[in-house]
């Protein structure tokens, strides 16, 4: 597994924890990078991550609204958001990471946090975000 995957499960994990809690990010980031033995590399880019999600949620949210005809946000599950907040962030925010590249992260991520189903959920959503970004 990859340093940009491993720091990405990171910040979902972060992300997730931090969720409708007023905890603080850098301990939360601090407690589960040293529960996961992450490299300085990896935490500092789930760092990046988490930072730029946190700071851009209303955006991304919008985004991921639009792209999604069938689902709001409050009916997703919990992990699924997280990780299509992560993604759009890096498509459209970040764009340092090929669209490609986030698309089929996220992907992997959905089917091991979420399921199959979570997969093709999240393939779907990012399809038309990635269209609308470019």
């Amino acid at each position: 597994m990859g340093k940009r995957h491993q720091a990405r499960e990171l910040a979902l994990k972060v992300l997730f924890q931090l969720e409708g809690t007023s905890d603080d990010p850098a301990e939360v980031l601090a407690y589960h990078a040293s529960e996961n033995a992450a490299t300085d590399d990896v935490a500092g880019f789930a760092g990046q991550l988490v930072r730029g999600v946190m700071a851009n949620q209303d955006r991304l949210d919008a985004i991921l609204s639009e792209a999604s005809e069938h689902w709001k946000l409050d009916q997703m599950a919990k992990v699924d958001r997280i990780i299509l907040r992560i993604a759009v962030y890096e498509i459209a925010i970040d764009r340092r990471v090929p669209t490609k590249a986030a698309i089929n992260e996220s992907i992997e991520l959905a089917k091991t946090f979420s399921g199959d189903e979570a997969g093709r959920f999240v393939n779907g959503i990012l399809g038309k975000v990635a269209a609308t970004a470019t």
